[in-house]
């Protein structure tokens, strides 16, 4: 709270209340004095708002009275201290003395942020006013909460003052450090040379437990010991001038860094400080001088041999982690090599992180490391191999403990000269308690034991004093860690490796993992970000355990999930890329582009000039393959070795704990994956609605197999379920649109097919040929700007079954469909213009002649036949692509299609229509052909008439028929009727007629329950209208006449409910006979 003061977010409001604002200057100008009376002006507001003043300053308030006693007890503990003459010497009584040390530090640092909150006069003087004009007194801990504001506006050097009764036993402890400190501030050269954290530099003393005088020495962290020499000597820094001992350290300390870590990212800027405070001591110029000397020693040399000391780290550490994942055994006896390694890495990173911040330099090269994410990630490494083998450590040193601790315990104490009788029995059973340790007893509880025991004998009125018997005290201490290795071990990694402090450098944090995205040799290492973001859970401060930090948690959150979606979002540009790459070689693949590869090879035999002379030879496909040297590397290789190091990184976990969440890397790629594929699917499509140009399906499904193909070679990198993907993806580009609303291949093939291809079959451009079962381009006089046969033939139709599925084959059904409802609808409306004609005629098929005298009132004529065509032509590119779908199917799943056809050609006819139905609707699903079209009778039946009865629907739909027989006659006069042989169809497609009459008499008589064979004879009856053809003489009314008598034999061909005896009884056969002969010689004649 006292930090959220100083934040311009957190702090109170009555701070910047300008109506307050008066009330406040007054306040901190009279602070501490408290004066209510005769400042009624000024104060007349605080009156007002006195309640909520009270309520909402009380938690920053009773913050500081909170610092106040923690202040009273400090003093009164290190008095305590000095009285008892405690001993302090961090190779003996390590926890001891490093408690005492962070003692002083941690209150030390706490009076320096509390001199730095600019408010603490307006918060305490607000408060208190209002508790004044509330209660009529001032708090009972005003006064001296007061007074401690105004002696500590210099914290330090009022704190120099106090410690004066302290020096003895803060000199000692910082004295202490004389052997530990200079051994672990060594150059990086130094550390190589005595090959430091090597487990395989002599193999011979692999197995050898790493043992140490200090022990816990070892593993302290650097940043720690100079926070404890900087501050240390600061508060006794008369000693600097009285020990020989003392100056070095000081001067070591201020040479290695030039800024220490306050509280988080609060920041104590050494140099100036201390020079600041020495400058009003008599005699300190020496002192001075010396500060001065190492700051500039500090800027110029302390960054390079930082980052000298990091290159180390990485290989030490990669080196160890490689090991010890070989033969995870060797964490047992070098188990201090690992938190040494872990504690030296974390000193690196935290004095990296906090100097890039605070830059006192120009030269920024030594504070930007792009390789910074490997030693972390090395770190991580090592903090997974603890964590998963800890079993084998705990198990390693209860059997150390009991079989070799407990022996050389046992001989120093029988060989103390003097051993008091209760010493003598606490020792013993300390002893005893070690040797009875088992593997099966469990975690023995040693630790607190052994500490208690240590700061025991370090009073100096034990009888057993730890001073005289400095091996027994370096003994307890090398017990102590190896309790640790059984007890604490989730405890020693937080001490050694805990980065939490990345939680208040965002900005840094976030500048680091973009670096290492940036560098693809450090793309493996990435998941270490994310891996730090589970640190920060332990974020919080041991004086404040209980403090919820929701800012950390949201930051926390924010930043792994961040992390997490960059990585995902760079390996799936990478997988585009190397997709498009892919997609570019299927490409050259085509059978489009062997046109040219084969023309040159018919010129080569025929020997003629091909090109021009300077032309270069097309490169064939594969060529990319062929290597001369193996140095050579394409811009595919640099992708795949990019994308092989980032999956790495993504694969590295299969999930994180973070606060109360859990993270899956894997599933960030996975939906990345999910969203790019959809994208590039209807990309790849490249549909352009201005110009109305579309991907050819066959093209399309050839890419779409590339991309498939590259994205299944991601599991041999990832573990993840890419069928998944494919399913999710490809089941959604099935449906009109997508889980995200955005338009899909099967809605874009659909509307093309409709609006683009079929449109233009309406307008003459494109005919039907049956005989190559394609639409095809007609001669015109301005081009279309595709060809349709490139769209529509067989392989093209299998294509795009292929890609659509039966789901998107089904809409493309149901949307052609409506598209012939709505003509259907518009044919009933001319049936009702020329109901009374039409009804006359069905009941006068015998009479030629009134015949001939009622088609002459009928109305739009042509309006019906070419209704009827467009709805023939929309059915025929049903069929095809039907068609299509069957043969698709029968590959897929060939039993399973089988099985529906024999359920499909089984159906008794005794069968009730609405279960007949079903059967065809699920034929109809696997693109078998069906007697009435299930998707037809929908579209139709759906339609509904407002005022006319059923009975009146079924009348017209007779009538329709009656119309579309009476009107075929009409055909023979138009110029395009002429059926060409070689087509199997005529030029305006009134061939489609066929299929329309059929497939209508069968859909709209199975709604109004009707005869389908009765009504397609009655059909045949008012066609035979036809013969009157052959009896007129005007050779332009009958030019096409042979033509058009083709289209009964069509119609009949294409029911499954006509047969040729029924067209013979009333239309003779001979004359079709006759027709086709004509019309092949026609055709041969035209030819020639």
């Amino acid at each position: 709270n006292t930090v959220a003061c100083g934040d311009p977010k957190a702090k109170p409001s009555y701070l910047v209340d300008k109506n307050l604002e008066s009330a406040v200057k007054f306040i901190v100008r009279k602070f501490p004095a408290v004066e209510t009376r005769n400042n009624n002006q000024q104060l007349a507001q605080l009156q007002k708002e006195k309640s909520e003043i009270l309520k909402n300053l009380a938690l920053y308030y009773f913050t500081f009275v909170d610092v106040m006693e923690f202040k009273d007890h400090v003093c009164e503990l290190l008095n305590t201290i000095d009285a008892c003459q405690v001993f302090f010497d961090i190779t003996v009584n390590f926890d001891l003395t490093k408690n005492y040390l962070d003692l002083v530090v941690t209150y030390t640092t706490l009076m320096t942020i509390l001199s730095r909150i600019e408010e603490r006069k307006a918060i305490i003087g607000l408060y208190n006013y209002a508790h004044e004009m509330t209660h009529g007194a001032s708090d009972r801990e005003y006064p001296r909460l007061g007074q401690m504001i105004v002696d500590y506006e210099n914290p330090l050097k009022k704190m120099m003052e106090e410690f004066v009764p302290h020096g003895k036993s803060l000199s000692d402890a910082l004295i202490s450090l004389q052997m530990v400190y200079p051994r672990r501030n060594l150059s990086a050269d130094q550390w190589r040379n005595a090959q430091l954290l090597s487990l395989i530099s002599a193999p011979s003393t692999m197995l050898n437990p790493a043992q140490s005088d200090t022990m816990p020495c070892e593993y302290l962290s650097l940043d720690t010991m100079e926070k404890w020499i900087v501050f240390g000597f600061i508060l006794c820094h008369s000693v600097l001038n009285s020990d020989a001992a003392a100056l070095p350290l000081w001067k070591l300390a201020l040479q290695s860094s030039t800024c220490l870590c306050l509280f988080r990212d609060e920041v104590f800027h050494i140099h100036k400080a201390a020079e600041d405070l020495f400058v009003n001591i008599r005699g300190y110029n020496k002192r001075i001088n010396d500060i001065r000397e190492c700051k500039e020693q500090a800027l110029s040399h302390a960054g390079s041999m930082h980052r000298e000391r990091r290159k180390f780290l990485r290989s030490a550490l990669k080196e160890l982690a490689t090991v010890l994942a070989d033969q995870p055994g060797l964490l047992g006896p070098k188990a201090l090599f690992v938190f040494m390694a872990l504690s030296f890495a974390r000193d690196e990173i935290i004095w990296l992180l906090r100097h890039a911040d605070n830059i006192q330099k120009k030269s920024t090269d030594d504070f930007i490391d792009k390789h910074i994410a490997e030693l972390i990630f090395y770190m991580e490494e090592l903090r997974a191999h603890v964590r998963k083998y800890g079993p084998v450590m705990q198990r390693y040193y209860v059997q150390y403990l009991s079989g070799f601790d407990a022996v050389v315990l046992n001989e120093l104490v029988q060989n103390l000269s003097v051993c008091p009788e209760d010493e003598s029995i606490i020792m013993s059973s300390f002893v005893n308690t070690m040797t009875s340790l088992s593997v099966k007893q469990g975690k023995p509880s040693l630790l607190v034991l052994s500490k208690r025991k240590v700061a025991y004998t370090s009073v100096s009125k034990a009888s057993l004093g730890i001073a005289d018997h400095k091996e027994l005290g370096k003994m307890m201490n090398t017990i102590i860690f190896h309790t640790k290795m059984v007890d604490s071990l989730v405890e020693m990694l937080v001490e050694t490796s805990d980065l939490s402090i990345f939680c208040f450098y965002s900005r840094a944090f976030e500048k680091m993992f973009q670096q290492c995205l940036e560098l693809p040799s450090q793309s493996r290492h990435s998941i270490c970000f994310p891996l730090l973001c589970t640190h920060f859970m332990s974020c919080t401060h041991e004086l404040c355990p209980e403090e919820v930090n929701t800012h950390a948690d949201t930051v926390t959150l924010s930043l792994c999930n961040m992390f997490l979606d960059e990585m995902a979002k760079q390996a799936r540009n990478l997988i585009t890329d190397i997709c498009t790459e892919q997609c570019t070689l299927s490409d050259q693949l085509l059978p489009k582009h062997c046109a040219k590869t084969i023309s040159q090879a018919v010129n080569k035999k025929s020997k003629k000039a091909t090109g021009k002379k300077g032309e270069p030879e097309r490169e064939k496909p594969g060529v990319e393959s062929m290597r001369k040297n193996r140095l050579l590397v394409t811009n595919l290789d640099k992708l795949h070795t990019a994308l092989s190091e980032l999956c790495f990184s993504i694969n590295y976990v299969p999930n994180l704990a973070v606060w109360e969440h859990t993270f899956t890397p894997r599933e960030y790629l996975t939906s990345h994956l999910e969203i790019r594929f959809t994208k590039s699917i209807v990309g790849m499509t490249m549909y352009n609605q201005a110009t109305q140009e579309i991907a050819k399906p066959s093209e399309l499904l050839t890419s779409v197999r590339a991309y498939m193909t590259v994205l299944q070679s991601i599991e041999n990198y990832v573990t993840i379920d890419i069928t998944r993907v494919f399913n999710n993806v490809l089941l959604q580009q099935t449906q009109h649109l997508d889980s995200h609303g955005e338009p899909t291949i099967t809605s874009l093939y659909t509307n093309w097919y409709l609006e683009t291809l079929l449109r233009q079959v309406s307008n003459g451009h494109i005919a039907y040929f049956p005989a190559m079962k394609a639409f095809v381009n007609l001669p015109t006089e301005n081009e279309l700007t595709f060809n349709a046969e490139e769209y529509s033939d067989i392989s093209e139709m299998r294509s795009l079954s292929e890609l659509l599925g039966p789901y998107g084959m089904k809409f493309l059904s149901e949307s052609l469909m409506w598209h012939i409802s709505s003509q259907v609808a518009e044919l009933k409306k001319l049936v009702v213009e020329n109901m009374e004609v039409l009804t006359q005629m069905r009941t006068s098929f015998d009479k030629p002649e009134h015949m001939a005298a009622l088609f002459k009132k009928l109305t739009s004529v042509d309006s019906v036949l070419k209704r009827m065509t467009i709805i023939g032509v929309i059915l025929s590119f049903r069929s095809l692509a039907q068609e299509a779908l069957r043969d698709v199917l029968s590959c897929h799943i060939p039993f399973l299609v089988s099985s529906v056809e024999d359920f499909k050609d089984h159906i008794p006819r005794e069968t009730d229509m609405k279960v007949a139905m079903n059967v065809y609707e699920l034929s109809s699903a696997a693109g078998l052909p069906c007697e009435i079209d299930p998707a037809l009778v929908v579209a139709l039946s759906s339609q509904k008439s407002e005022n006319i009865s059923p009975e009146e629907e079924y009348k017209i739909a007779c009538l329709l028929m009656v119309f579309v027989a009476v009107s075929l006659p009409t055909l023979a006069s138009n110029v395009m009727s002429q059926y060409s042989p070689a087509i199997e169809g005529h030029c305006n497609n009134i061939h489609c007629l066929a299929k329309a009459i059929n497939q209508i008499a069968a859909a709209l008589f199975t709604i109004h329950k009707g005869s389908i064979e009765d009504r397609l004879k009655e059909f045949l009856l008012a066609s035979s209208s036809l013969l009157k053809i052959g009896q007129e003489t005007d050779k332009m009314t009958t030019r096409n006449r042979e033509s058009v008598y083709l289209l009964l034999d069509m119609i009949v061909q294409e029911s499954p409910f006509l047969t040729m005896d029924l067209l013979e009884s009333c239309f003779p056969y001979v004359l079709l006979r006759n027709a086709y002969h004509a019309v092949y010689k026609q055709s041969i004649s035209a030819n020639a």
